[in-house]
């Protein structure tokens, strides 16, 4: 019997016959071993989960100050999916709230380390976050803007950039969903 490929290693993981904890060393190159050393380990999960930790608990912290909620109330006031929520509480206990949502999120995806399920919340809260911060991009005065001497061409400008790195984060929150789901999340305990 031949040694598996890489690729050949995922169907006979299906099969209950490979473990991913080896794939590492079946991998022949030594592109193919990091590769499958970094995902033995659950890497881009551990990093890209840990920066969403980080921007929510960051961005929260700031939305509760008044330069963060002055700084929101443009964003917020145009959109058809939020601005009742500056109508109902004002520009200040409404940011507040939404700062209250970030950081309850990421410590959601913390606590989903250690139990799944608080991690797929989180993850889910994140996600409808996301999408609504992204339609913004179309609802904000400015943050598409067309170029002095371009015809038919729109940019964003930096108010549309900063909006759209949410299109990114909204991506980003599906991954609690996905790997808090399956047997592979980095702090599951395993039996040796």
């Amino acid at each position: 019997m031949s040694t598996p490929l890489l690729g050949q290693a995922g169907n006979m993981k299906k099969e209950g016959s490979f473990s991913s904890s080896n794939s590492s060393q079946i991998a022949k190159s030594v592109l193919t071993r990091l590769s499958a050393w970094v995902s033995d380990r659950n890497l881009p999960f551990l990093v890209t989960s840990i920066g969403m930790i980080v921007m929510l608990l960051w961005a929260g912290s700031y939305k509760m100050t008044a330069p963060g909620a002055e700084g929101i109330i443009p964003l917020v006031s145009n959109s058809p999916l939020i601005s009742w929520h500056f109508k109902l509480f004002g520009p200040y206990v409404g940011s507040d709230l939404i700062g209250f949502t970030e950081i309850t999120a990421a410590i959601l995806i913390i606590a989903g380390y250690l139990k799944p399920k608080a991690g797929i919340i989180g993850g889910l809260i994140a996600s409808l976050m996301f999408f609504i911060t992204s339609t913004m991009v179309i609802t904000t005065p400015g943050a598409i803007i067309s170029v002095q001497g371009i015809q038919y061409m729109r940019y964003m400008s930096f108010t549309g950039l900063f909006l759209f790195k949410d299109a990114v984060s909204l991506g980003v929150s599906f991954l609690p969903d996905q790997l808090f789901r399956t047997e592979s999340y980095p702090f599951r305990k395993r039996s040796f």
